[in-house]
């Protein structure tokens, strides 16, 4: 008799399993947790932005859009680029909408990275990038941020440079860390690159959420570093609603068109009623002018009630998460602590080893503070016991 197998596979991510964000969350499920773990708001978003998509499907606008993009939101982010950095792309040739930042991401390094390319990665870092340089045969070249300020260390980005490099990958505002890249700091990366042609992925999906009156430096700015940048950015972030899983690349038009090969090929397109929805909702800039407000007086409720606490804060100048130094409450790993966090006190947590290519441990977790009021409340309630 004939026996039924399934035929064996080769891993093409043979180290890669189940997420720390999924092992968290699921585990602040089971013991009815504060979920300060995964990197969502709990709250809804402006009833207007679901009244303008809903008005886009009840107006017959759900069938395929262009594969760049629905016309009129490349035209929105063009103009919202070019009002806030200085740089204007063209809606048609150098802006298209993506699933996300994660697909935006995994389809530039697909587009531009050959077997054998060096990718700089500086870590800790957000868990896809290496996934996706393996994926497209390159190499991830692991660079650490300095220990404590996150800060880039560019003696030792260049040291990394090598004839194979093909990319880096900047992300500010930071996940995990919350730090956020100096004009200086942008000025010299683009020294560093200036006789190089390595590429840059500017993963600036918290590009709203920059604190204490400072500015966000996009890539943007720089008119050397945005001739050879992919910028990525979130409607999901900006807008609340990380569940639609929309974002947007700009590129000059020679990477874009490179973009769009792999692009048509992996999504091809976006959700088309969402897509109108957001355009129409971004013609008033105040609905992400004022995001840095917003989450910023959550960042002080949160840091506030922190304060009184054995936990040690991190600066935070960015993005909606908080980094604590816990080493004066428990000398467990970081993942351990994160789990008996959960477990025992009711406050789910991130462990910064997850973000390392080698489990770097130095007693940090991430919360995230993207949440209602009384759900921050309740939470430092559980911390205020430690």
């Amino acid at each position: 008799m004939t026996r039924l197998h399934t035929p064996p596979l080769i891993s093409r991510l043979p180290a890669v399993g189940t997420t720390i964000f999924s092992v968290m969350s699921a585990l602040a499920q089971e013991h009815d947790a504060v979920n300060l773990g995964q990197g969502f708001p709990d709250f809804d978003c402006d009833p207007g932005l679901v009244d303008a998509v809903h008005s886009a499907m009840r107006s017959g606008l759900n069938q395929y859009p262009p594969m760049a993009g629905v016309p009129a939101l490349r035209e929105a982010v063009a103009a919202k680029i070019e009002a806030l950095y200085g740089q204007r792309f063209d809606a048609g040739s150098e802006v298209t909408i993506t699933a996300g930042a994660t697909q935006a991401i995994l389809t530039i390094i697909l587009a531009i990275v050959q077997p054998g390319d060096e990718v700089i990665v500086l870590d800790p870092c957000y868990d896809s990038y290496e996934p996706n340089i393996v994926l497209a045969g390159g190499v991830a070249v692991h660079v650490p941020l300095t220990p404590g300020s996150f800060a880039p260390d560019f003696a030792r980005i260049r040291a990394a440079i090598s004839p194979r490099t093909r990319a880096i990958i900047v992300n500010t505002p930071h996940n995990p860390s919350g730090t956020v890249w100096s004009e200086a700091q942008m000025r010299t990366l683009a020294e560093l690159l200036r006789e190089t042609d390595i590429l840059v992925i500017a993963d600036e999906v918290y590009e709203h959420m920059v604190f204490d009156g400072q500015a966000h430096q996009s890539v943007a700015r720089f008119p050397e570093l945005a001739l050879r940048s992919f910028i990525v950015s979130s409607f999901g972030k900006t807008y609340h609603v990380t569940g639609w899983k929309v974002g947007f690349v700009a590129a000059p038009a020679a990477l874009m068109a490179e973009f769009r090969k792999v692009h048509q090929f992996n999504v091809f397109t976006v959700n088309t009623p969402v897509q109108h929805g957001l355009a129409v909702y971004m013609q008033d800039a105040g609905h992400h002018l004022g995001l840095a407000a917003f989450y910023e007086r959550k960042r002080d409720l949160f840091r506030a009630g922190l304060a009184g606490t054995r936990f040690r804060l991190l600066p935070c100048q960015g993005s909606f998460f908080q980094c604590v130094d816990y080493s004066a409450i428990s000398d467990l790993g970081e993942a351990a602590f994160c789990r008996w966090l959960t477990a025992e006190v009711g406050v789910a947590a991130i462990p910064l080893t997850a973000f390392y290519q080698t489990g770097f441990e130095q007693g940090f977790a991430r919360f995230c503070f993207a949440k209602k009021d009384a759900t921050l409340q309740l939470a430092l309630e559980r911390l205020a016991r430690l």
